[in-house]
């Protein structure tokens, strides 16, 4: 038995987060597609023939989604890379160390929140 002391999960419970974190992964980068598509879609319904005060709602209306879209596809593209730091961890086999207490992080915390860094404990002494 090797004197390893360091806290870490199993191979095999890492084998199972890695297949997690592939499918979030998955699914992460297929909504941003969806909301890039949606951004750079122009949705030009054709306004030139309406009142004035119809247009200029719509072209406020059409910058606002732009930016909100803008914004999710950004906090979108900051979780795919959280994952993908999550992956290296898996690799490294430092996985679900709680980067404050050392501690393991909670594996129903790590299958709600794969990409945690931090352990609730350690979460809650930020506030």
């Amino acid at each position: 038995m090797a004197t390893d002391s360091k806290v870490r999960y199993s191979d095999k419970d890492l084998a199972e987060f890695k297949t997690l974190l592939l499918e979030k992964i998955e699914k992460a980068e297929h909504d941003l597609e969806l909301i890039k598509s949606a951004y750079m879609n122009d949705h030009n319904n054709g306004t030139d023939d309406t009142s004035p005060t119809f247009k200029a709602f719509e072209e406020g209306s059409a910058t606002m989604s732009k930016e909100a879209n803008s914004q999710l596809a950004i906090r979108q593209e900051k979780f795919i890379r959280d994952l993908k730091n999550a992956i290296i961890r898996i690799e490294n086999k430092t996985y679900g160390v709680c980067r404050v207490t050392g501690k393991l992080i909670n594996k129903e915390r790590l299958k709600l929140v794969p990409h945690a860094t931090l352990s609730i404990e350690a979460k809650n002494m930020q506030k």
